[in-house]
């Protein structure tokens, strides 16, 4: 009886044992809605933290995308964490036994885009020494993420569209088709439809992409998360480094609710592996956080500021402590050198 579901004592009849099959299977499917209702009322679901109003939204939408097999994108400011979007629905979905390949569109010269995409065979240009498979090739089965979609060009959005109606590749240097069986995950942290508006995508590869869509909120906006995560990180980290789990002070609490994270998650989980790693006190206080963080929101109401105005002056006084280093402002700030150059081109626009 130890660890059964049901029982029976011989001898049974067929109508016996078809009961407790039901009974058994009854139980089986009673464990299994609650301990979903457990994950959704846990703080960490597939690799994603928190509990905000907007995240639960958020985590749903993952189940449902993970059930379907279509053509997801996923939009969201720079840090907030979209691969780790698209890795839950690819590991909730019923490839996931199979590679998750990510790739930074952004990241891979415009000259080797097409090659490291699709592959090449040997002698297809000078030092093509030997055939290589691409990125599609190696998602076989599973799911291929296009990081930053937006930033692809225009040649390259042709043989993206042609791809994604015919699931065949061209390896370059190759007159063969290959047929390959893989999910796409797109993100971007620019507004396509702008984009296609100026002329800089393509409208058909849009509406191909634009099927089921996500959008992960920005951090400011996940209010009481931000400590979840501030936890989260520094126990992780905390843990890597072999040290004790420091704590943080209402002072400090407070300077992070009120602080507006251009840099979204990925700001926040460098400033945590910063202190954890630099900072000896177990017990962390307002002047452990970088500079930046220090400043509250001011209490009259007359004085406050945009949060357009809030960023423009983190991203000035970032720039003054790093003396002018755009990589490394860039780097405290928790973005690329790219999304730092669009945002100083704004503010230099809006004077």
């Amino acid at each position: 009886k130890i660890g059964a579901e049901e029982y029976l004592t011989k001898p049974f009849t067929d109508e016996e044992l078809l009961n407790v099959v039901e009974k058994a299977l009854k139980k089986q499917k009673q464990r299994k809605t609650a301990s979903g209702h457990g994950a959704k009322s846990s703080p960490h679901f597939k690799g994603l933290v928190g509990e905000s109003a907007s995240i639960r939204t958020l985590f749903d939408r993952i189940e449902k995308a993970a059930r379907a097999d279509a053509t997801v994108l996923i939009s969201g400011e720079s840090g907030t964490g979209k691969e780790l979007v698209a890795r839950a629905i690819h590991y909730a979905s019923r490839r996931a036994a199979a590679p998750f390949v990510p790739v930074n569109c952004s990241g891979i010269p415009e000259g080797l885009l097409e090659s490291s995409l699709f592959g090449y065979v040997k002698g297809a240009f000078t030092g093509a020494a030997e055939s290589r498979a691409g990125f599609f090739q190696s998602a076989e089965g599973g799911t291929i993420f296009l990081d930053e979609i937006g930033e692809t060009p225009l040649s390259m959005q042709v043989k993206l569209l042609r791809f994604m109606q015919e699931k065949e590749i061209n390896m370059v240097g190759s007159t063969h088709v290959h047929k390959v069986n893989l999910r796409i995950i797109a993100a971007t942290n620019r507004n396509l439809e702008i984009l296609v508006q100026k002329g800089l995508f393509r409208e058909d590869l849009f509406f191909r992409l634009n099927i089921v869509t996500l959008t992960v909120p920005p951090l400011r906006d996940r209010g009481d998360d931000i400590i979840l995560l501030a936890r989260y990180f520094s126990e992780k980290y905390a843990n890597e480094n072999g040290t004790q789990v420091p704590e943080f002070t209402d002072r400090a609490i407070s300077a992070f609710l009120h602080y507006h994270w251009p840099g979204n998650v990925r700001e926040l989980e460098n400033a945590i592996h910063r202190i954890v790693v630099m900072e000896d006190s177990t017990r962390i206080d307002i002047q452990h956080l970088p500079p930046a963080m220090r400043t509250t929101i001011p209490v009259n109401t007359g004085s406050l500021q945009t949060l357009q105005e809030m960023e423009q002056s983190h991203i000035r006084q970032t720039l003054t402590l790093s003396k002018g280093n755009k990589t490394r402002a860039a780097e405290i700030l928790g973005i690329d050198r790219k999304t730092l150059r669009e945002k100083l081109k704004k503010m230099e626009s809006d004077g």
